[in-house]
């Protein structure tokens, strides 16, 4: 199983593959990077939440849909490690009257109209429903009936019964066609002609325009309020996350995202560098794994009057130190087939920083490089 190491996080190739589905971008390379990271985010999250000794509580939306144990456990970890502190009510005031245009009631507008339907969307039935929808027009304009008169009568729609009123409206309640031409007319104005929608025919009047007004700042103040404290917890969360993942910098992988989901990293080389004792245990199993690469470390050392121990833990800090996250899924996909993982990732790490070996992730000083 391939797997690639994202914010020290080992994650299997599957699980990015399924996960792009969910990042639509402009190329599956940039949805893949996309999963990649997510995934990444959410493993570290998870991490947290296991070292926090926290349990999940799964929450139920509006619509009665219950969150996964996941994502109950990443909510309680932000909600336990976020602080934010609220807007004053100089901050809330100085956004109100900023942006005092986004805190008005909507313009409205009152409007009668006549549908004539036609029968069915043949050419003769439509062309009949306008030859209708003319003739009422002619009549409303000779004075000979009322709006209403005629809503009533002649009106395919259920506004018929009341004289065709539409009641209040907002822009965006009808349709584009019926909308433009009524938002043409002045108050009381009949349209000179019937327009045309997919319904049929509309005889269209317009009966009151009512601007918007000013929402008082007692009564913008709740909703400016909640959008700050929402942009502020954002804010927060989104710099925690990177400081997460900015942490397992110089830890090489610290957990593991597979189909069984995250459990402990098996190449914590930074957590190995401080310690002789593994080193000198890695010599030991080079003697029997590698003999070669046990024979160039010896010489690299000679060459620089260094004890192995000592030079094993400088090249493995430098590498650590500098080493990317495509650098580390190169050192986990060669240490994959290892009968000891860790030690077969300390050995990778030297053959790319060794001199001799060609060192194809870092210069021979140990100064990694792409």
């Amino acid at each position: 199983m391939s797997a690639v190491v994202v914010h020290g996080v080992e994650i299997a190739e599957s699980l990015i593959a399924q996960e792009a589905q969910n990042h639509p971008g402009p190329t599956a390379a940039a949805s893949r990077t996309a999963a990649a990271h997510a995934l990444a985010t959410k493993a570290l999250l998870l991490r947290r939440a296991a070292e926090l000794g926290l349990d999940p509580a799964p929450e139920r939306d509006e619509d009665g849909r219950e969150e996964t144990a996941e994502a109950a456990l990443v909510r309680a970890v932000l909600e336990a490690e976020i602080e934010i502190t609220p807007p004053t009510e100089e901050e809330v005031r100085r956004v109100y009257d900023a942006q005092r245009a986004k805190f008005r009631s909507a313009d409205l507008y009152e409007a009668s109209h006549i549908l004539i339907e036609p029968r069915s969307d043949a050419e003769r039935d439509v062309e009949a429903a306008r030859l209708a929808a003319a003739n009422l027009a002619a009549e409303l304009a000779s004075g000979a009936s009322s709006f209403a008169e005629l809503a009533r009568s002649h009106s395919a729609c259920p506004s018929g019964a009341t004289g065709g009123s539409l009641g209040q409206l907002r822009q965006g309640d009808l349709v584009r066609e019926v909308e433009t031409a009524l938002l043409a007319l002045a108050p009381g104005q009949v349209a000179p002609s019937p327009v045309r929608s997919r319904f049929g025919w509309h005889l269209l009047r317009l009966d009151r325009r009512i601007a918007g007004r000013d929402l008082p700042f007692e009564v913008a103040a709740e909703a400016i309020r909640v959008r700050l404290e929402s942009h502020a917890w954002t804010a927060a969360a989104t710099r925690y996350v990177v400081a997460l993942a900015e942490a397992t910098r110089g830890k090489g992988v610290v957990a593991t995202l597979d189909e069984e989901g995250v459990r402990g990293g098996s190449l914590c080389l930074g957590d190995m560098i401080g310690d002789r004792e593994a080193t000198r245990r890695l010599l030991q199993w080079l003697e029997t794994a590698d003999p070669h690469l046990l024979f160039l470390l010896l010489e690299e050392s000679s060459d620089r009057r260094t004890e192995p121990p000592q030079l094993v833990q400088e090249l493995v800090a430098k590498f650590v130190g500098r080493a990317d996250d495509e650098h580390w899924t190169r050192v986990v996909s060669a240490a994959r087939n290892g009968d000891d993982p860790a030690h077969a990732a300390l050995a990778a790490v030297l053959k790319a920083t060794l001199p001799k070996t060609g060192g194809r992730l870092c210069g021979g000083d140990g100064q990694c490089t792409h």
